[in-house]
Parts: structure tokens; C-alpha cells; sequence
């Protein structure tokens, strides 16, 4: 590998590291925030939710807008725009003195992210060819891995050793060395069949459809969708979805070409993207909850438990990127998220009685995991690592193979606006199920009961064993919890397996080895 390609390399890691990095490293602060940031607009809660889903929220709806704005006016100079406004918006974030101009600063973060997640992907795919395409996307898999394995830990030893707006201020190094990489080594590359005007009469269309859909999933689940304001907004994020296609066919210069539809692995890896990123999605979020919510799991060992898997993707995504390259990624693509979907079969199994791991930094006695832990969490995650590891660099290749060098960046925008749409839908969709299915099970349990009283509900929630001196009570909230956690996992393996039956008889090698045979990276400008 040549010294600009292995810039380029690290440009593209570190400008999509950081925007992963601050999707999941902020949460740890959030507490910290509102104790200490005065606020006269919004509560305190209100004000954390919109800190971290106003980013987001941004970064979604702006994603395929910056992809097509990348190919069009050159990838460096997007990915650059991106870099500084990133490394700005920090320092603006870590300098707030008030919630209410954090969450603005925070959307504007959000904004700077949008452009460089798929431009982090368009360099490469403009730079690399060949086996060196595959290995590199295994390297930007395993990068963005270690960030999220990363973030919660590195954000708690800033927070609590330095300050809340550490965590911030952290980027501006990380920034300043992507922009370094990026002047010095990155060359320019666009879409050469780029020629008449920017479509953004479709950018607004676009923004809309993924800004509603996600908005309209966020506030729903926040306001337990009582709130009218919630159907509106999807709605019109629905309207703007099935409006998208009709407008762009009548584009004479369309923000997404219709023609990379026509591409069969485009439109497999994308379909599976909303299958796999939405199982994801549930199976993270509500894992967390059983943990820590009805097992008892300290906050450290939770991240700590979650360790495994992340390690297997980080030390296997760069081969398994290069045998993708060598042999077509089909059954990477459909072996991997099979495996995923048996290993979270394997949690919907785990009891109420489980025993937790207390993990507590000056109590060495706690430092181990218990057997249960071995029993019933670590032969799940190992399934679910392997297969994840099998899936994420191939499923990369499929994607950015599949079209056309000069659309790349538009298309890896696209494939990332569906993977932050599709857990934002599901996990809106399985919440109501389990809320369902937990009070009317609480409802059985509690003969008399009125579990729709406002009450009830705010003493009882799934998975969050209430404060109460009622035995009776507590332990029908306990099983039931346990009971809904069961069906979130195995609602996530339906999905994940879903997503492989999909990449089994969709995806074709043929088309993408030879797709990758025949590119080489983009001449430059």
C-alpha cells in the first residue's frame, strides 16, 4: 500500500470514527449535562433526549444530500467541508453554556456528520481497487467497531476524570489529523457526468422523507405515541417517500438516479440493510435494558459484557473484506447474519433468575463474570460476533461495487440513510408490541388490576423492575419483563434471518466480482 493510499485510508477512518464516536460517547455525559447546564426552554430530560437525538436526527436526513453534494462538487473538497464544520461544531458543543444552544450546536454537528460518513466511503471507493478495495473497507469495519466498543468507556473516564465537555473537545486532534491526511494526500475525484444543475428541489424531498420517518419514530417512542404530533410528521415522511421515486423519475439531473435501482446487488444490500440494522437495532437496545433493568447488571459490567463480539469484528472484518474481494460476498452475506440470528436465539433463553455481574472497579472480588454470565450471554455473543464479522465488510463490497464509481458517494449515503431509518422504524414497532404484550401479561398476572391506568404505567415499565414493597408485583414485573425481552430477541432473529434469505437468493458474485475486476479507482481532477 502506497503512503497515499494509506493516508487516505486513515483520512476516511478518523472522519467517519468521529461521527460514530459522538453517537455513542455523548450518552454517557448526558447526566452530567443536565445536572450542571442551566436550561429555560426545555426540562432537563427533554433537553438530553434532544442533545442526543437532535444530532441524529440531523445526521440522517442530511445523509443522501451530502453523498450526492460529494459527487458532485468533489469528494476531497465535501469530506474537508465536513471535517472543519465537525471540528467547529465541537468546540462550539464543548464550550455551551446553556442546554438550549447545546442541542443547536449539536444539530449543526450533526449536519458537519452527514458528509462525512458517506464521503468516508466514496474515498475509498474512489482510491482502491481490487483485493486492496476489500481489505480497506474490512479496515473502515473494524475502525467503526472499535469506536462504538470504545466510545461508552473512553466518554466515562473523560467524564468523570476531566469534564462533560471533554467529550467533545476530544474530536478537535482527531480533526485536525483527518484534515491533514486529507490536503496532503486525498486527491480529487467527482462525477464527471455531473454537468447541469444540483437537484435540490429533490434534496428537500429527500431530507423530508428520512427526516419524517426518523423524527416521527423518535418523538413517537419518546411520547409513548399519545402525541398527535408524532403521526403527522411520519405521515409526511411517508408522503415524501412515495412522492421520492415519481419526482426523480422526472428529474432531468436526479439527486438519486433511478438507474442504480436497476442494479440487482444495490437493491439486495439495501433491502437487507433495513432487515439487519432494524434486528440490530432491537437486539442492542433491549439486551442493555434486561441487564441492567431486571438482572441487576452494573453499568460497567453491561459494557463490559459486550466486549466479545466487538472484538471478533474488529479482528476478522479486514479478512473476511479480502475473501468478499476473492470469492463474491454471497455467502459471507447470507452465512453471517445466520449466525447472528441463532446467537440471539441463544438470549431468548436467558431467565429471570440469571445472576448478575456486579462489576465495581475497587472490588477485585467483582472483576469476574459469574457462571451464568458464561452460560447464558458468552456462547450467544461469540455466534453474534463471528456472524457480524462475516457480514458488515462484505456487505460494503456488495454495496459500493454494485454502482458506478462516480455515484458512489451518493450511494453509500443512501445505503447509510437506510440503516439509521430502519432501527429508528423497528425499534418504534417492537415497542409498541412489548408495551402491549407486557400489560396485557401484567393484566393476567395481576388478577383486578388496571394496567391502563396512567398510574400503573408509570410505576411498571417493560423491563425496569418498579420500587415497590408489593412482592406479588414486583415479581410479575420481573417475569413478564423477561417474557417481553424474550420475544424483542426473537423478533431480532426473524429480521437478521429475514436479511439472510434475502442476500442468499439476491445477491449475485458474478456480478460483483466482475464488477470489481473492472473498476479502477477514479482519475483525478
Amino acid at each position: 500500500m502506497s503512503e497515499r493510499h494509506r493516508w487516505t485510508l486513515i483520512a476516511a477512518v478518523l472522519g467517519s470514527g468521529i461521527v460514530f464516536l459522538d453517537s455513542t460517547v455523548v450518552n454517557v455525559a448526558l447526566p452530567k449535562i443536565g445536572r450542571e447546564l442551566p436550561t429555560s426552554l426545555f426540562g432537563v430530560l427533554e433537553g438530553q433526549s434532544y442533545v442526543y437525538n437532535g444530532y441524529l436526527l440531523t445526521l440522517s436526513a442530511l445523509l443522501i444530500l451530502a453523498g450526492a453534494l460529494s459527487d458532485f462538487y468533489g469528494r476531497r473538497r465535501m469530506f474537508a467541508i465536513g471535517l472543519v464544520g465537525f471540528g467547529a461544531t465541537s468546540v462550539l458543543c464543548g464550550l455551551a453554556p446553556n442546554m438550549e444552544l447545546l442541542v443547536l450546536f449539536r444539530v449543526l454537528q450533526g449536519v458537519a456528520g452527514a458528509i462525512l460518513v458517506p464521503g468516508s466511503l466514496a474515498l475509498i471507493t474512489s482510491t482502491f481497487s481490487g483485493d486492496q478495495q476489500g481489505r480497506a473497507f474490512g479496515v473502515w469495519a473494524s475502525a467503526s467497531a472499535a469506536t462504538t466498543i470504545l466510545g461508552p468507556f473512553v466518554g466515562g473516564l473523560l467524564v468523570d476524570g476531566v469534564s462533560w465537555r471533554a467529550v467533545f473537545i476530544i474530536n478537535v486532534p482527531l480533526v485536525a489529523l483527518a484534515l491533514w491526511a486529507t490536503v496532503r494526500y486525498v486527491v480529487e475525484t467527482r462525477n464527471d457526468g455531473a454537468t447541469g444543475r444540483f437537484d435540490w428541489l429533490g434534496a428537500a424531498v429527500v431530507a423530508i422523507a428520512v427526516g419524517g420517518l426518523s423524527f416521527g419514530a423518535i418523538y413517537g417512542q419518546e411520547r409513548d405515541w399519545r402525541d398527535p404530533l408524532a403521526f403527522v410528521v411520519l405521515g409526511a415522511g411517508v408522503v415524501a417517500t412515495v412522492a421520492l421515486p415519481l419526482l426523480m423519475a422526472r428529474r432531468r439531473d436526479p439527486l438519486i438516479p433511478l438507474e442504480l435501482f436497476r442494479s440487482r446487488n444495490f437493491t439486495v444490500t439495501n433491502v437487507s440493510t433495513l432487515l439487519i440494522y432494524g434486528a440490530l437495532y432491537v437486539f442492542g437496545y433491549f439486551l442493555v435494558l434486561m441487564q441492567q433493568g431486571i438482572l441487576g447488571y452494573s453499568a460497567t459490567a453491561t459494557g463490559l459484557a459486550g466486549i466479545p463480539p466487538g472484538l471478533i469484528l474488529v479482528g476478522l472484518s479486514t479478512r473476511f473484506g479480502a475473501l468478499a474481494s476473492r470469492y463474491g460476498p454471497k455467502i459471507f452475506m447470507s452465512v453471517g447474519p445466520a449466525l447472528m440470528a441463532l446467537g440471539v436465539v441463544w438470549f431468548a433463553r436467558v431467565p429471570a433468575s440469571s445472576r448478575p455481574w456486579t462489576f465495581a472497579l475497587g472490588d477485585p472480588a467483582t472483576w469476574w463474570p459469574p457462571a451464568d454470565y458464561f452460560i447464558d450471554f458468552f456462547p450467544g455473543q461469540i455466534l453474534f460476533g463471528v456472524g457480524l464479522a462475516m457480514l458488515v465488510a462484505p456487505l460494503t463490497t456488495a454495496l459500493m461495487t454494485s454502482v458506478p464509481v462516480q455515484n458512489s458517494g451518493v450511494a453509500s449515503a443512501i445505503n447509510n440513510a437506510i440503516s439509521r431509518v430502519g432501527p429508528q422504524l423497528a425499534g418504534a414497532v417492537i415497542f409498541v408490541a412489548i408495551t402491549a404484550t407486557f400489560y396485557s401479561g401484567m393484566a393476567a398476572r395481576l388478577p383486578g388490576t388496571d394496567t391502563s391506568d396512567p398510574s400503573f404505567r408509570h410505576s411498571y415499565a417493560p423491563l425496569n423492575l418498579p420500587a415497590t414493597s408489593d412482592a406479588k408485583a414486583a415479581e410479575a414485573a420481573r417475569q413478564q419483563s423477561t417474557d417481553a425481552f424474550h420475544l424483542a430477541m426473537l423478533v431480532s432473529a426473524g429480521l437478521l434471518a429475514a436479511g439472510a434469505v434475502v442476500n442468499a437468493t439476491g445477491i449475485s458474485n458474478t456480478a460483483a466480482l466482475q464488477a470489481a475486476k473492472r473498476r479502477t479507482p477514479m482519475t483525478t481532477v
